[in-house]
């Protein structure tokens, strides 16, 4: 499906990738919100906006497909998407070999970046995630030792759980365990038999809100007492709900705080509460950055070739954006800010900002 903004002097055709059916659908949804908002207030009458639209159905093999259409047949020469490391790093590979830049809104993972020319990111990486959330558990919490829960199924929660567990450990702490589960799995109280016996003072769970809003659940009913701290998947109103309360006390890393006074960020969520009637998450502010930065450098580029789009969107530098000022550094990569988030009865309370060395 096609839909157009504004009208007209430079024409661009560009591509949404994103999960919007499946299990990863609502990062999709969220992002999406945020990119439409960013191209309805596009107000250059001298740049006309095409969209063409992809759902990658939660699936890194749909996301391939998904890239292929949007490249051969729609003729994009940009594309935002998509939020989950797995189905970017899939769509990732024909964007890189077509040399059609693409830019996730939420893929952590380093390798979705690593050693590409046309692969970018909104969003901060793993390493990074994993670097801030092992040192809160040493220096904040004086954690000693953790245990890890791993989504076997994702990129994601591989990638971030191996660099939670090398810098808590460099910072002198001893992870007892990693523990693995599937996304498939709807019970896992045989993982968490395993917690309780090691009593570890954390428990690292870096995966989405379907799974983590459970064992955070199943935790407190064997009455787990070790801190439990989560990435950027679990920025979802859908945990609350799972977890029922549970969620309360945990801590976790974020793209940015509603807490922030910054007038860019507060402009983002006025206008998106007044466009949805809803709270924005972290993702919807993504996809704007996402789409904002797109639009930043075909402004900079003058042009809709890809190579020049490509270019522009590689020197971007001190962007001024909802989740903070972005610079894209020589891996493609934004560097930026990460917040950590507590869980309380009603939302989330501000705890601290780290930058990026």
């Amino acid at each position: 499906m096609s839909f157009t903004f504004n009208a007209f002097a430079l024409d661009v055709k560009i591509g949404i990738l994103l999960s919007l059916t499946g299990s990863q659908a609502y990062y999709g949804k969220e992002a999406r919100n945020g990119i439409d908002l960013a191209l309805a207030e596009n107000k250059d009458p001298n740049l006309k906006i095409q969209i063409s639209v992809e759902d990658t159905q939660s699936n890194p093999s749909e996301a391939a497909k998904g890239i292929n259409k949007l490249i051969t047949k729609d003729k994009v020469t940009v594309v935002i998407g998509d939020m989950v490391s797995s189905n970017t790093i899939a769509a990732g590979s024909l964007a890189e070999k077509e040399k059609i830049p693409i830019i996730s809104p939420g893929s952590t993972n380093d390798s979705v970046t690593l050693k590409k020319n046309y692969i970018y990111r909104a969003c901060f990486t793993d390493s990074f995630q994993g670097l801030v959330m092992a040192n809160f558990a040493t220096q904040n919490l004086k954690a000693k030792t953790a245990v890890i829960l791993q989504d076997a199924d994702s990129d994601y929660s591989i990638g971030l759980s191996k660099n939670f567990e090398n810098r808590f450990t460099a910072d002198g702490g001893k992870v007892l365990k990693s523990l693995r589960y599937s996304q498939k799995d709807t019970n896992f109280t045989a993982q968490l038999g395993d917690v309780r016996k090691l009593k570890p003072d954390v428990v690292f769970i870096p995966g989405f809100h379907q799974q983590v809003g459970v064992i955070l659940r199943e935790a407190k009913d064997l009455q787990i007492q070790s801190k439990m701290l989560g990435g950027d998947g679990w920025d979802t109103q859908e945990l609350r709900q799972i977890a029922k309360g549970s969620e309360i006390g945990s801590y976790f890393s974020n793209h940015y705080s509603s807490e922030s006074k910054d007038p860019k960020l507060q402009n983002f969520i006025k206008s998106y509460k007044e466009k949805f009637k809803s709270e924005p998450s972290s993702f919807s502010a993504l996809g704007y950055d996402s789409a904002n930065l797109v639009i930043q450098a075909i402004k900079n580029a003058k042009s809709a070739d890809s190579e020049k789009i490509n270019l522009a969107l590689s020197q971007i530098k001190n962007f001024k954006a909802a989740t903070g000022d972005i610079t894209i550094d020589g891996n493609h990569n934004a560097l930026k800010p990460a917040v950590i988030l507590k869980f309380m009865p009603t939302g989330y309370k501000y705890i601290t900002s780290v930058k990026p060395n």
